[in-house]
């Protein structure tokens, strides 16, 4: 049985992941990006369940331990930073995992490896997006038997599938999170321990550590700010702005830093949302 011409819209860690299983299996992968390469942005990220038996079947096991992130745990602290209780990680491969888990890593260095793993029997297109498609006979007209998705919750592949008549199932969880990097080398006697601490008024600041010159920092609120809302999306210096209002109301640990919000980098918001929708008879 020939292979099916499959097209994915996406390279990121979804889109690589598909073309690494895809292609594995013999099928004529195409991976288009809109970007102009690979895009690596984000922070640290980790894999439970599910996530870390994929890893396993991947057969990657040596390249993604090289490049894992040293975090030991998690602490959450009051306002004062006295930590209040701690979650060490559990590194013994067995048993549940903690909030740290047994693999942390940094979304880029996943990226790459995916990519690495793939790309010589993948096609992957660069600088490249669908501006429209048409299904004819189950299939997708003139080249591609299946088109696959993966770019991120604000997918404008997806609108064009369900139409503009069709719900897009896109929800609002009316949560936001902005999350970045600041120059911060460690100091003696510093670990690899993430803290969190939860502020008043729907407000959480988490910061953690991939390496001993980098600090990385999250910050997440309830969406109810009138500012923050109407910038969503849009100039990142606003969004950095709407933010830094939201925090400095209660000072303590949610208190922004001034010589911070200048020096921070990798600045990237968006919005927690779930998606899910039916279309005809099949859950998409």
């Amino acid at each position: 049985m020939a292979g099916l011409k499959v097209l994915i819209n996406g390279a990121g860690i979804a889109g690589n992941a598909v073309a690494f299983w895809l292609s594995k299996l013999g099928h004529n992968v195409t991976v288009i990006e809109r970007f102009p390469g690979l895009r690596v942005n984000g922070l640290q990220l980790d894999l439970h369940g599910h996530g870390s038996e994929v890893r396993k079947r991947i057969g990657l096991e040596h390249a993604f331990r090289s490049k894992a992130a040293p975090e030991q745990g998690l602490q959450v602290v009051d306002r004062s930073g006295r930590c209040q209780v701690y979650f060490p990680a559990n590194k013994s491969g067995k048993g549940v995992q903690s909030i740290t888990s047994d693999f942390e890593i940094m979304r880029r260095d996943l990226c790459w490896i995916m990519y690495d793993v793939t790309k010589d029997r993948a096609k992957y297109i660069f600088g490249t997006s669908i501006e429209s498609f048409e299904e004819k006979g189950g299939s997708l007209e003139v080249r591609f038997d299946i088109l696959i998705g993966a770019h991120g919750q604000g997918s404008r592949t997806r609108k064009m599938m369900l139409g503009s008549d069709v719900a897009d199932g896109f929800r609002s969880l009316d949560e936001c999170v902005a999350y970045f990097t600041i120059p911060r080398p460690m100091q003696h006697g510093e670990e690899y321990i993430a803290t969190s601490y939860i502020a008043p008024g729907g407000r959480a600041v988490m910061t953690r550590r991939h390496n001993r010159h980098e600090m990385q920092v999250y910050i997440t609120c309830r969406s109810i700010s009138e500012r923050l809302n109407s910038v969503w999306r849009g100039d990142v210096r606003e969004e950095k702005k709407a933010f830094a209002k939201v925090f400095e109301a209660q000072g303590g640990k949610s208190k922004p830093s001034q010589s911070h919000q200048t020096k921070l980098t990798t600045f990237t918001a968006s919005v927690k949302a779930s998606l899910s929708w039916i279309l005809g008879s099949r859950a998409v």
